[in-house]
């Protein structure tokens, strides 16, 4: 199956655990930079019928390739929902080339890093055999002293599946030992770290204003842990939108405007007040996604509209571990 667009997919994932010495991914040439650049989109999974895309999809697909071009980009992020309804059951199910191949097509975005990802609830299939449903990625940014971690989450193992399309919360993790194992193993893994540059990425949202809200079983088990080990950012979609929200020095990212809009903000009380710096999830955008720089001293995180502007753009400083 060849792979026109190198996600951050779980079919290929790789198990990282914490006895093994830490692993660094390899960004290729890095002889003139200083940076490392990604985009990250969610909820980007089509339609499991003819055509099998949006229109949202296919115009997002084409302004990354843009931005991809134009900006660069090492790899791709994609934070869940990669196949609508119900995921796929196969390797060889022809989503891959409908709703994947056929859909990201760009030169700009044939990246060259592999790199593993995660499921989510609409990727949770029962009878799929996947090596590791979370995971750690350590990078050094070239041609400096700094390193950027970022940390892949089963949000879906964590606090259980729920319908993407209804106001709900997880019902709870369908093993219950399974979630307290990878919660240990976050907890060790975020304690052991000295990244310049920490992220988390999952698909639930901790904080989000729209359709799903806060997520509660995160706000308990995650939340604590970003701000006891000074995480930079936590990454997300879920809800069909873009959203900024910065609480306790910890930027909450949500993009999950890659196949869907929603411009829903029915929770916006419910997220701590002044904490949302940017919202949109309006149909005029067309879609959207982001685009991540993390240099030698800070991650500058730009949201992208598909109709071909940026409309918001954040700077995060690298965690500072001596306070």
């Amino acid at each position: 199956m060849s792979m026109t667009l190198t996600l951050v997919f779980i079919l290929c994932a790789i198990h990282v655990v914490c006895c093994y010495p830490t692993a660094f991914q390899d960004l290729g040439e890095s002889k003139n930079r200083t940076s490392i650049k990604f985009l990250a989109i969610g909820d980007w999974g089509g339609l499991p019928y003819p055509p099998y895309i949006t229109a949202v999809q296919k115009a997002t697909a084409q302004e990354m390739s843009k931005v991809a071009e134009q900006m660069g980009a090492d790899f791709v992020l994609a934070l869940g929902d990669n196949f609508y309804y119900k995921g796929v059951n196969s390797v060889d199910s022809p989503r891959f080339k409908d709703t994947f191949e056929s859909v990201y097509t760009a030169k700009s975005l044939k990246i060259p890093c592999k790199l593993p990802s995660k499921r989510s609830s609409d990727d949770y299939i029962s009878d799929l055999k996947f090596p590791a449903y979370y995971y750690e990625l350590n990078f050094h940014i070239p041609n400096t002293q700094k390193i950027l971690t970022i940390i892949m989450l089963d949000t879906v193992l964590l606090c259980g599946n729920s319908d993407d399309f209804l106001d709900g919360q997880p019902k709870g993790p369908l093993l219950t030992a399974e979630a307290n194992r990878q919660l240990v193993w976050l907890q060790d893994r975020m304690a052991r770290s000295r990244a310049d540059f920490l992220l988390v990425a999952g698909h639930y949202p901790v904080w989000s204003v729209s359709e799903h809200g806060p997520t509660q079983c995160l706000l308990q088990k995650l939340h604590p842990l970003l701000n006891k080990y000074k995480a930079t950012a936590y990454l997300c979609g879920h809800d069909h939108n873009l959203q900024y929200i910065e609480e306790s020095g910890v930027g909450y990212v949500v993009s999950g405007a890659g196949n869907f809009l929603d411009p829903d903000v029915r929770h916006w009380k419910q997220v701590p007040e002044g904490s949302v710096k940017f919202f949109t999830g309006q149909a005029s955008t067309l879609g959207g996604f982001i685009h991540a720089e993390v240099t030698k001293n800070k991650m500058i995180v730009t949201f992208y509209q598909a109709k071909g502007t940026s409309l918001y753009r954040t700077v995060l400083s690298q965690r500072n571990m001596e306070e």
